[in-house]
């Protein structure tokens, strides 16, 4: 890790990093424009992509800090057994398939309160929960990648991972939506 706080140290650990975040952040929206007529049809998934990418991003977010601090406090090996490893991915996953399931219903609810509503409440839950659990998993797999990567490149993963995993979720979280969508529309 940098043992100097400097612009120059800083910008030099971190440029590189926004600028391939920028490229992954265009390429989400190229993606989510590709998927245009599907929401201007299904109005409830232009509630469902924004909290969708929003939340699988806190919740890759909440795990990348929980590492981080285990990282800085010397707690964190990258052993699959590591039950701080462990045990913060089985917590994002839990997370995951609680609060995905009151999203899918708030969706629907709002659409069908602004008598928007073109999709059965089953099938909305259906793909919130998919999309949520499939994006659950992506998320863990990023933060553990990004927090790897950051401790080999000995870059701090304070300023690092979050950025990478929120970034990642945007893409991701267009690409499973759609995907879930695909599958029960």
């Amino acid at each position: 890790m940098p043992t100097e706080w400097t612009v120059r140290a800083i910008s030099r650990a971190m440029l590189p990093v926004l600028l391939v975040l920028t490229l992954v952040e265009v390429g989400s929206g190229l993606v989510l424009g590709s998927f245009e007529s599907s929401l201007l049809e299904f109005p409830t998934l232009l509630v469902l992509v924004p909290v969708t990418i929003g939340t699988a991003g806190n919740l890759g977010s909440i795990l990348a800090a929980r590492l981080s601090t285990a990282f800085h406090l010397g707690t964190l090996s990258f052993d699959p057994g590591d039950e701080t490893l462990s045990g913060n991915a089985l917590a994002t996953f839990a997370l995951s398939v609680t609060v995905f399931p009151v999203i899918g219903v708030g969706a629907w609810s709002l659409s069908t309160l602004l008598g928007t509503a073109r999709l059965p409440l089953a099938t909305v839950f259906a793909i919130a929960i998919t999309s949520g659990v499939a994006l659950a998993v992506l998320a863990v797999a990023v933060t553990l990648v990004a927090t790897y990567a950051a401790y080999r490149f000995r870059l701090d993963p304070d300023d690092v991972v979050i950025p990478v995993v929120t970034n990642a979720s945007d893409v991701l979280g267009v690409l499973v939506l759609f995907g879930a969508v695909r599958l029960y529309v």
